[in-house]
């Protein structure tokens, strides 16, 4: 895909790679990932629909603020309409993975005009996330409390061992090691390498300000008003909770699929995320 810089909010600007013609469907990347994780997805969808894949703002080839309040996932978000209007397009279907599915969570709150659908592959919104994460179980999120820190001793660490941080996640969260070939590997671990602090700082907003705008939003009632569809992994089985349930008070027109993809699975499994992309297109 051709890529092209644009300016997103507040001068920003982002990364963007852009393919297809007709009407727009925005694919926003996760971590430790750029907008490559759609290089599957994207030509398959191009057919019909303008895609939009950009790199969030503090990854890959994008900007990276030195402010901590630019990583809030309202700014983020912000960025995703600001490039879309930019290209031409003021409504658009928005696909989110991990990171990018919290930015797509929030635009689609705050900005249900311009969100058609939504559809967010293995994550749970923000607040419902951290009052899941309890006891042993949440190991495995250890990640989640590490950049949660003050400024300096995270990205001190990661720094020291940056290729076998982010490394780790490519390998415990793929089931399909092959999914993820070796080149593009170097290429996520380049951009990360570069991204320490603004990829901290994502997280960290992560463990604050987006926690405050979920809990504002759920205290109000606020709910998405487009259809909705969510592909995860069975997370319940290992750490008891329901997940559809979690999503069902957010999203009146949802569809709930437990995949047994691994967390990349626009990488393991394209032609199932397309299916689903195409079938929530329709509702």
């Amino acid at each position: 895909m051709k890529t092209e810089r644009i300016e997103g909010a507040d001068g920003v600007m982002i990364n963007v790679a852009v393919e297809g013609s007709g009407p727009a469907i925005v694919l926003l990347h996760g971590f430790p990932q750029t907008h490559l994780m759609w290089r599957h997805v994207a030509p398959a969808l191009a057919g019909e629909f303008t895609v939009i894949c950009p790199d969030l703002r503090g990854y890959g080839d994008s900007d990276k603020p030195a402010e901590a309040t630019a990583y809030a996932k309202r700014e983020m978000a912000r960025d995703v309409l600001a490039v879309s209007e930019r290209l031409g397009f003021r409504s658009f279907a928005l696909v989110g993975h991990d990171r990018g599915a919290l930015v797509a969570f929030r635009a689609a709150l705050d900005h249900p005009r311009e969100v058609t659908h939504l559809a967010s592959l293995d994550v749970l919104p923000t607040v419902d996330m951290w009052e899941v994460m309890h006891g042993v179980s949440a190991a495995v999120g250890f990640h989640l409390y590490l950049m949660a820190q003050p400024p300096g001793l995270p990205e001190r660490m990661i720094e020291a061992s940056s290729d076998e941080f982010f490394g780790h996640f490519l390998d415990l969260w793929a089931i399909d090691p092959q999914a993820i070939p070796a080149g593009i590997r170097e290429q996520y671990l380049d951009a990360c390498r570069k991204a320490i602090p603004s990829i901290v700082a994502d997280y960290r907003a992560s463990a604050g300000i987006d926690v405050e705008h979920d809990e504002t939003d759920r205290k109000n009632g606020t709910k998405l008003a487009m259809p909705v569809t969510v592909l995860q992994q069975d997370w319940g089985a290992a750490l008891g909770f329901d997940a559809a349930a979690l999503w069902r008070p957010w999203a009146p027109d949802l569809v709930h699929e437990s995949v047994p993809y691994g967390h990349f699975m626009a990488e393991e499994a394209p032609e199932a995320v397309v299916k689903a992309v195409r079938s929530l297109l329709l509702r």
